[in-house]
């Protein structure tokens, strides 16, 4: 039902921005729904930064969240992808919370991380949940907002 719903979304913002999609896939990863676009397209659509991709990803997301009957169904997070854009980001990011909950673990500190969106910060969140002696939070105010990441000693 989500595929139909995301495929259709995206093919009528891409009709009416007056670019092509060469290929549209689906793949499911760990609750996450990627939807995967090749286009000739891909810096109109990504956009400065991926600002226009993230825009993309919330219209969409609302559209699909719009269309449900049940509200308290549990759906997937939703990702659209062009040309591996998000792919790639979504990897860089995980490596960066990675190399950064290892400092907090190596200095038994609270180490802070660059500003961010929250959509990314929401990815770096997701990757640390499960560690028992890391926890996450964010901090500050509009676009100083960060993750901090915090060793918790549980001995």
């Amino acid at each position: 039902m989500y595929k139909e719903k995301i495929q259709e979304a995206v093919e009528q913002i891409f009709k009416h921005s007056a670019c092509t999609i060469s290929k549209c896939e689906f793949s499911e990863e760990s609750g996450m729904l990627w939807c995967m676009i090749e286009t000739p397209d891909s810096n109109l659509m990504i956009g400065r930064e991926g600002e226009t991709l993230r825009s993309l990803n919330h219209i969409v997301q609302k559209i699909v969240e719009k269309g449900l009957i049940e509200k308290e169904e549990k759906r997937p997070s939703i990702f659209i992808d062009i040309n591996g854009y998000q792919k790639k980001r979504f990897e860089n990011l995980k490596n960066i919370a990675h190399m950064m909950a290892e400092r907090a673990r190596y200095f038994k500190s609270n180490i802070e991380v660059d500003p961010m969106p929250a959509f990314e910060r929401r990815i770096i969140h997701m990757f640390l949940e499960g560690h028992k002696d890391i926890k996450t939070e964010s901090e500050g105010y509009g676009p100083t907002r960060r993750v901090v990441i915090k060793y918790v000693n549980n001995d």
